[in-house]
C-alpha cells in the first residue's frame, strides 16, 4: 500500500468510526461476517496467526473482502487502543472504502476480478447465488 493510500484509509476509517458504521473486536467482527452485515473487514498485520487463520476461513466461506493493513493502523485510526480488527458495514461508507482498496489485493474473500457479490450491496450472498430461505 502506498502512503497516500494508508493515510486516506486511515482517515476515512476514522469517519467511518464516528458514523457508526463499524464494529470492533475480533468476536465482534467475526459474528458480522458471519451475519453478513460487514462488507469489508480489515486485519492487523501485527495479529497472530490463529486470528489471522480464523478471518480468512470465515471471510472466505462468506465471501467477505479481508485487507490487512499495517500494525497500529486500526487503533490509530479509530481513536481506541488494542484494536487489531474492524469491519465496516454494508452501505455507501463500505463502498468508499471499497474503492480506497480497489488497487490492493484481498488476503480473502472473493477476487473483485470475478463475478460475485459486491460487497458494499445490500444484497446477501445467498441472494446472489440464487438461494431463497424457506420460511
Amino acid at each position: 500500500m502506498t502512503e497516500q493510500t494508508l493515510q486516506r484509509l486511515s482517515g476515512f476509517l476514522g469517519l467511518c468510526g464516528r458514523a457508526g458504521q463499524v464494529t470492533m473486536g475480533q468476536d465482534a467482527c467475526v459474528a458480522a461476517v458471519r451475519a453478513e452485515t460487514a462488507a469489508i473487514v480489515l486485519l492487523d498485520a501485527g495479529s497472530s496467526a490463529a486470528t489471522q487463520k480464523r478471518f480468512t476461513d470465515s471471510c472466505t466461506s462468506h465471501r467477505i473482502p479481508l485487507y490487512s493493513v499495517p500494525p497500529g493502523m486500526i487503533s490509530q485510526a479509530l481513536g481506541k487502543d488494542g484494536r487489531m480488527t474492524v469491519t465496516v458495514k454494508r452501505g455507501r461508507m463500505a463502498q468508499k472504502l471499497f474503492t480506497l482498496l480497489t488497487d490492493e489485493t484481498p488476503l480473502a474473500g472473493f477476487d473483485t476480478g470475478q463475478d460475485g457479490p459486491d460487497p458494499h450491496s445490500q444484497i446477501s450472498s445467498a441472494e446472489h447465488a440464487g438461494v431463497q430461505a424457506v420460511q
